[in-house]
């Protein structure tokens, strides 16, 4: 499963080719796409503030993939994961640290560009 950051999404939705070929690549390998619940909240809050084109092109888009939900054993672990990183000297937001709790404890692979997730220990990270 691949688990879609908000810069994936935003990227597509603009017409990145780079994005646009990676997703392409990955529905003809029949994989699962999702996104992380606080995923879905950054990529519409933008499209809301668009509005018009850009917001139904977002919500047609959202619509096709699984939302991961955030439970508290997530937020739990986000918190974990934060600390760690903070130890370690980076700091990481905490919508990050949600993002990236969420997928590494669906054993995804989360497609993004954010140099970020990769300092948070155990998520699975792909660049695309």
């Amino acid at each position: 499963m691949r688990c879609l950051e908000s810069t994936f999404c935003i990227d597509l939705l603009r017409g990145d080719p780079d994005a646009a070929r990676r997703i392409r690549e990955l529905e003809a390998a029949g994989e699962r796409l999702a996104v992380a619940a606080p995923t879905l909240t950054e990529v519409l809050v933008g499209a809301h503030l668009q509005g018009g084109r850009r917001l139904a092109d977002a919500l047609e888009f959202t619509a096709q993939l699984e939302v991961l939900e955030v439970s508290a054993e997530i937020a739990l672990e986000a918190a974990r994961l934060g600390g760690e990183c903070a130890r370690k000297g980076g700091h990481v937001s905490n919508l990050d640290l949600l993002i990236g709790a969420t997928a590494k404890h669906h054993h995804a692979i989360l497609m993004t560009r954010d140099a970020d997730f990769s300092r948070i220990p155990g998520v699975l990270v792909e660049a695309y």
